[in-house]
């Protein structure tokens, strides 16, 4: 009987790229490792499955319905939809054995279980750093968290715009009017304001209970941007609650430490809200520069208690976090790669039939000296293997001849220039390096 022949698809929302497309990211990821690990952060790679109660424990209803869950005998598991729970989950199994603040960074896969649209996928790649601080946490590590964000995007040579803010502000002033018990619905309302007209705003706070000049001061207050200097001009006397000024002062310092830090990109603009009810302090997204219409690529803040749910001891926290799986789409969209330079050969072994088992020999001695060289050993003429090199855009080819053998020395061209020279494999190495 034949066998049915199973038509190959893959599952909507999962992240599959071409070969050439990969090594673009994969060298992404690199830069960005490097960034972390230069600025002291640790790596930590946590399991992608985890014990639902332990993943479930911070959420809510609705992501409940996003996560992956299911059994295997007794287990009841998920798979992780995001880095920070599981973060939680070993702070608080480890802190014993911890230095503290502990600075770690985790580039991983996370999955959710959403409907997949354009940008939005049930498999991506999240790329976290995070400090934890045990009872107290300086707004230096604020600061330090914006300024990895800023370098994490110099690396990837993009121009970023960081906006800041601080979610006491909004807080303290809702505080103020004694809408606490409303909050949650507030932001999710000033979360839109710059998506939708100004009237609709006003309208939808009104609806919640604030009054005319509520719904004014607020949304002035959320309009609010530009230098650190002139935003504490306008709102030192905008609201005396102690939350706000608190906020206020936190914000103040954060400009003074960025300032040391070197940062170039920071704005403060106090409609960056992030989540509803997540971020208890400093806030911040990034904007490709530019192309703030394609949305944030990334962005993090300050939450007061990391480990809530696993453990009485405070540990208040700071990340960031690049959509490195939603960027990447971005610049894919735009042809920001060169697709046909991407290349995981840095050179072809040419060989002839009698020369095929010394071209085995040469590629192995240059692998050892850092070369990506590959041998042509399908059984093809030295015309044919000469065009395959051609297709594939290999910049160089070294030529095995019964002579170069002879000599030692081997024909390296340059497929580019057609430039040709009888080099030591020594030599050949350091050209192809530049």
């Amino acid at each position: 009987m034949e066998n049915k022949i199973i038509t190959p698809k893959k599952l909507q929302g999962f992240w599959e790229l071409m070969p050439k497309e990969q090594i673009y990211f994969s060298q992404m990821l690199e830069k960005l490792e490097k960034v972390f690990s230069s600025n002291c952060f640790l790596p930590l790679d946590t399991p992608i499955l985890e014990y639902s109660e332990t993943l479930l424990a911070k959420s809510g209803g609705e992501t409940d319905k996003e996560v992956y869950r299911f059994s295997k005998g007794s287990t009841d598991m998920c798979m992780r939809y995001d880095l920070t729970v599981p973060l939680a989950r070993f702070v608080s199994m480890h802190k014993d054995e911890l230095n503290f603040p502990f600075k770690r960074y985790q580039i991983g896969k996370v999955y959710r279980g959403e409907r997949p649209q354009k940008g939005r996928f049930r498999e991506f790649y999240q790329c976290d750093a995070d400090i934890i601080g045990n009872e107290t946490l300086s707004i230096v590590a604020d600061a330090e968290c914006v300024s990895l964000f800023e370098k994490c995007f110099k690396a990837l040579e993009l121009d970023v715009e960081i906006e800041v803010s601080n979610r006491k502000l909004l807080s303290g002033y809702i505080q103020s009017i004694n809408k606490e018990d409303k909050i949650i619905d507030i932001l999710i309302v000033l979360d839109k304001i710059e998506k939708i007209p100004h009237d609709d705003i006003i309208s939808m706070l009104k609806e919640i209970g604030l009054s005319e000049n509520e719904c004014e001061n607020i949304t002035k207050l959320v309009k609010t941007e530009g230098e650190f200097k002139k935003i504490e001009e306008k709102l030192k006397n905008f609201c005396k609650n102690p939350l706000f000024e608190e906020g206020l002062n936190e914000l103040k310092e954060l400009d003074n430490y960025l300032s040391l830090m070197g940062s170039k990109a920071v704005k403060y603009n106090l409609s960056i809200i992030r989540g509803h009810n997540y971020y208890t302090g400093t806030v911040f997204e990034g904007f490709l520069k530019g192309k703030k219409n394609l949305g944030a690529v990334g962005g993090g803040g300050r939450f007061e208690n990391l480990c809530s749910y696993f453990s009485k001891q405070k540990m208040p926290g700071v990340g960031m976090s690049v959509g490195i799986t939603r960027l990447f789409n971005l610049l894919m969209s735009e042809n920001y790669f060169d697709l046909e330079k991407a290349n995981e050969i840095d050179c072809a072994i040419i060989t002839f039939d009698e020369t095929f088992d010394y071209g085995i020999k040469i590629s192995s001695i240059l692998r050892e000296k850092g070369i990506k060289a590959e041998n042509f050993y399908e059984n093809k003429t030295f015309k044919s293997k000469m065009k395959e090199a051609n297709k594939r855009n290999i910049n160089f080819v070294v030529i095995v001849g019964e002579d170069e053998i002879k000599e030692q020395k081997f024909t390296l061209k340059n497929m580019q220039t057609s430039e040709q020279e009888k080099l030591t494999l020594d030599e050949i190495a350091k050209k192809i390096k530049g």
